[in-house]
């Protein structure tokens, strides 16, 4: 028998962690190609992981709950001689019962049309294996999964577009750790001169970067960092960490300001309050503060907002409804069709803003992908509708509920939660009537709808009782003025009020 160790893959989008949220096997369970043996949650969606081969479950690496780095020993799995030699690919193991099961840019080969469902993405590398005869009494976890270590690690295939530059003039870099840490020091690929084979930029070689660029200080909190970031806790360089005094502990931000003071008794000396518990910011909530966060920091927004009388839509869906009882859209298919047709006219709200070596371009985008915000268990997500402006009202309304039911199980792809151009908010659902939302980054707006309720309205000279909505429209005033966005959201408000009247656009 041999042992053959599974590293945790390169999961895509530039993710270098994921959390262990619950193995789907046992230590002494024999498994199948394709099985999934464990569920793993990034900072993009909830995925389970396929077995590469087939044998029996040695060791299982890790625990619920724990972050684990990409390249690092997820599953050891005994197999016969005959079936693995020594240095060959996990695919090649699978060869003749792969059946195309794809996480990202990892798999198994597929045979017929009952393979892979859906094209292979572009990814950075393949899946790294360790095979290790059991008889050697070799410890998995003792080896370098970098390329340029231990002799047992397979080699990483470079390729594919690196940190936005182009194909031709990728560096030859593969670990994800080694990319994040230069991202996080802020040192260009392009300027790191690889030690490795072929000039294979090693973890070394950006750490010497880093050292020979800022003075002798900063460059050894920056090496500090990088070793965080590289040994079993990547992505964490730079956020909160602790130091004891002889008060108690400190938490220390990543600027080196002293934000928490904890004294012997567990309470904040600044509050004199006891500290009931801290939770690390990782994973789904980690990516949305550092989106939030971006997009407050380098876009210029700016808010508009109307009051709507939604009187005519609600009325038009309650009589289809007496009709199609079965296929009648809800009110928020109908508004996002009304905002298709509304970015048909103002397709400035649809761009992005990228920057360039001569400063920025404003990029205008063939199609709209729809982000709506859909509330889950793991906190708020956006997934989005890819093309929407090609669908009916029934049709959003179809795929709406489809990505809901999709995001609240975990299992939207990070392309369902990274393709939108626009977002759609509808935060009445909490009850609430207005909102100055945050841009959803790198889009460039997004518009909110507040809860439908009965107000005193003004119709033709008269008081009346009417159903009135508030929409807000956030927008970025780089990409256009407040004319087109006014116009936007005037078009839509009219819209909702005169649904008939907007059939011609449609």
């Amino acid at each position: 028998m041999s042992l053959q160790v599974f590293l945790l893959p390169d999961l895509g989008e530039g993710l270098t962690e994921a959390e262990l949220v619950n193995w789907l096997v046992n230590v002494g369970d024999e498994i199948i190609v394709d099985q999934p043996i464990a569920e793993v949650e990034t900072a993009k969606s909830v995925v389970e992981v396929p077995s590469p081969f087939a044998g029996l479950v040695a060791v299982l690496h890790g625990e619920a709950g724990q972050t684990m780095d990409v390249g690092k020993p997820l599953i050891s799995v005994s197999v016969a001689p005959s079936t693995v030699e020594a240095g060959e690919r996990v695919e090649s193991v699978a060869k003749a019962e792969g059946s195309g099961n794809v996480l990202i840019g990892y798999g198994t080969s597929g045979h017929g049309a009952g393979g892979r469902t859906r094209p292979r993405k572009k990814t950075l590398s393949e899946p790294v294996v360790l095979v290790i005869p059991v008889e050697t009494g070799g410890d998995p976890d003792g080896f370098d999964p970098r390329p340029g270590g231990d002799a047992n690690v397979l080699n990483q295939r470079p390729g594919g577009d690196i940190d936005g530059l182009g194909q031709g003039s990728a560096p030859l870099v593969i670990s994800p750790l080694v990319r994040k840490l230069a991202r996080d020091n802020g040192v260009p690929l392009r300027l790191i001169a690889g030690s490795g084979p072929q000039g294979l930029i090693l973890r070394k070689d950006v750490e010497a970067t880093v050292a020979g660029q800022f003075p002798a200080s900063s460059a050894s909190s920056a090496g500090s960092a990088g070793s965080a970031g590289s040994a079993g806790s990547a992505g964490s360089a730079g956020s909160a960490g602790t130091e004891t005094t002889s008060a108690g502990t400190r938490g220390v931000d990543g600027a080196g300001r002293n934000d928490l003071r904890i004294d012997a008794g567990g309470r904040d000396e600044r509050t004199g309050l006891t500290i009931r518990g801290r939770t690390p910011l990782k994973g789904l909530r980690k990516t949305v503060a550092a989106n939030l966060t971006r997009s407050r920091s380098e876009i210029p927004e700016a808010t508009v907002w109307v009051d709507v009388d939604a009187t005519a839509l609600v009325e038009l869906r309650r009589k289809l409804k007496q009709t199609h009882p079965a296929s009648t859209p809800g009110l928020l298919a109908f508004i996002a069709r009304f905002v298709m047709a509304g970015l048909t006219r103002y397709p400035e709200l649809n761009t992005r803003i990228v920057t360039t070596p001569d400063g920025h371009d404003i990029v205008a985008l063939d199609g709209v992908n729809l982000g709506f915000a859909a509330q889950t268990d793991r906190g708020l997500m956006v997934p989005s509708i890819e093309h929407a402006e090609k669908l009916s009202a029934r049709e959003l309304d179809t795929e709406i509920r489809r990505l809901t039911a999709v995001v609240r199980q975990g299992k939207a792809t990070p392309a369902e939660l990274t393709r939108g151009t626009f977002t759609l908010n509808n935060y009445g659902v909490f009850g609430v009537d207005g909102s100055a939302a945050i841009i959803n980054y790198p889009e460039s707006a997004i518009l909110g709808i507040g809860r439908i309720i009965d107000k005193p309205w003004v119709v033709d000279g008269v008081l009346a009782v009417r159903k009135l909505t508030e929409l807000t429209l956030v927008f970025d005033h780089r990409v256009c003025d407040g004319g087109t966005a006014g116009g936007f959201l005037r078009y839509v408000a009219d819209a909702i009020e005169n649904p008939g009247a907007i059939l011609v656009d449609l």
